[in-house]
């Protein structure tokens, strides 16, 4: 196996534990909002632009580190990583450096990316478009 085909081979899987990783650490952004773990964020109401971050976040991460729902659930965390850029960090100064907006730049097309490419071989996603099309072939 040339190192060319050992890159094509690994692709998919890297593309999986990228996925889980990005979305177990985005977890972490929910569940400090919702659930004060593994930091507390302080008291966030339920019903409040903060709250629904805190929902999308770790649920959404969640459906992200299964690799359930990824493309649909992704593009919508790629927007709310756009909607939190420009609401909070860009009216602190153009450059992320400066207005700490990295992370939700960086999620923000990371998400994108998974929008596009999907969950990867690891993922819920595979398993249930397998089964199905061997239900398909099997009628």
């Amino acid at each position: 196996m040339t190192f060319r085909n050992f890159l094509d081979y690994s692709a998919p899987r890297v593309l999986s534990v990228l996925r889980i990783v990005v979305g177990l650490m985005f977890m972490e952004h929910g569940t400090s909002k919702l659930f004060h773990y593994p930091a507390s964020m302080g008291h966030i109401k339920l019903f409040s632009l903060f709250g629904l971050a805190g929902i999308l976040e770790t649920f959404g991460g969640a459906l992200i580190v299964l690799g359930l729902f990824t493309r649909p659930v992704a593009f919508i965390l790629s927007g709310e990583m756009a909607f939190a850029y420009f609401m909070a960090h860009a009216p602190r100064g153009f450059f992320p450096l400066i207005n700490q907006g990295e992370a939700a730049v960086f999620y923000c097309f990371v998400f994108l990316y998974f929008a596009a490419a999907g969950a990867g071989t690891w993922g819920l996603d595979a398993w249930l478009w397998r089964s199905r099309a061997a239900r398909v072939a099997a009628t």
